[in-house]
């Protein structure tokens, strides 16, 4: 069969698959023409999968049903252990660096003080902190793995001391995301849950927009508002908002429009103190303090 877009100068020709008798499996091939004769080279049906980066043992979803099951899953592990904090952040970042350090500090602060459920990607570098400090503060601590994450854990699907009840490891990007931003909804005034973007790479920044951008467009889903923190460590974020001014600058955001939708703390006491105050506890001390601030400068 063939058909033409726009009645322009190209067309497209699908060729269906000939029946063989060979065990080797054919690719649909699809074949470019223009209309003026000028044939160019037949492509695989699956010429956008880049066969250089797909692993061995890729799998491919052969069904909606496999991600709905998935998000069963997620949101059943979310309905036991409860809604809470969820961090965002590099699963790259050695244990003696400074930021795991810190990471470690407020993940444990920070479940002390909503007493709350602590989430993340269950995986290692700063995801292994903010466990980590949650179980130190005797939290309850959840996580949605996903089979492929940068690090030393790549290829497990297990976590090396969670209990199995506590964490799900995900096939599908979209099923984890889903379950990811459900675990901070907040549906009662007693629900106290937060987001927190901890130093990270590609992943972390994907994860920070989308969820900046449900919020943004009032799709997140929760019927309060949910603190958003991102946390500017040694200034590591500091390149990225000049950007958004830069955005702004130009027309393409709003002004102040990103800065009324998160809240950047360069340390540890100006996020828990924000939490305190969206949350109306009581928090803070000198001692604390100057702690928190001894830590931040390792």
């Amino acid at each position: 069969m063939g058909f033409s877009v726009l009645d322009s100068s190209w067309s497209f020709r699908l060729y269906p698959k000939m029946s063989s008798p060979s065990l080797t499996p054919k690719r649909d091939p699809i074949c470019l023409n223009m209309r003026f004769g000028h044939p160019i080279r037949a492509y695989s049906a699956r010429v956008l999968k880049c066969r250089s980066v797909v692993s061995e043992d890729f799998v491919e979803r052969s069904s909606p049903s496999e991600v709905k099951k998935e998000l069963e899953i997620c949101f059943d592990l979310i309905h036991r252990l409860g809604r809470g904090i969820l961090y965002l952040g590099s699963a790259r970042i050695p244990p003696n660096h400074s930021h795991y350090i810190q990471a470690q500090e407020l993940s444990r602060e920070a479940a002390n003080l909503l007493d709350c459920t602590t989430w993340s990607g269950a995986g290692p570098g700063l995801m292994d902190a903010v466990t980590k400090g949650a179980l130190e503060a005797k939290k309850p601590v959840g996580g949605i793995k996903i089979e492929k994450e940068a690090g030393e854990w790549t290829a497990s699907k297990f976590h090396p001391y969670l209990p199995p009840q506590n964490y799900h490891t995900c096939r599908f990007f979209s099923a984890r995301k889903h379950g990811l931003v459900d675990a901070v909804m907040r549906n009662n005034v007693s629900d106290k849950t937060a987001v927190i973007a901890l130093p990270g790479g590609v992943g972390t920044l994907d994860e920070m927009f989308e969820i900046l951008a449900l919020i943004q467009l009032k799709r997140i889903g929760s019927v309060l508002p949910v603190p958003f923190i991102v946390m500017n460590y040694d200034s590591f974020y500091s390149k990225l908002l000049e950007f958004i001014e830069t955005c702004e600058n130009l027309g393409t955001v709003s002004k102040r429009e990103v800065s009324a939708l998160w809240k950047v703390c360069n340390n540890n006491f100006e996020a828990l103190t924000y939490l305190a105050e969206f949350y109306d506890l009581p928090y803070g001390s000198t001692k604390l303090e100057t702690e928190l601030g001894k830590s931040s400068r390792r």
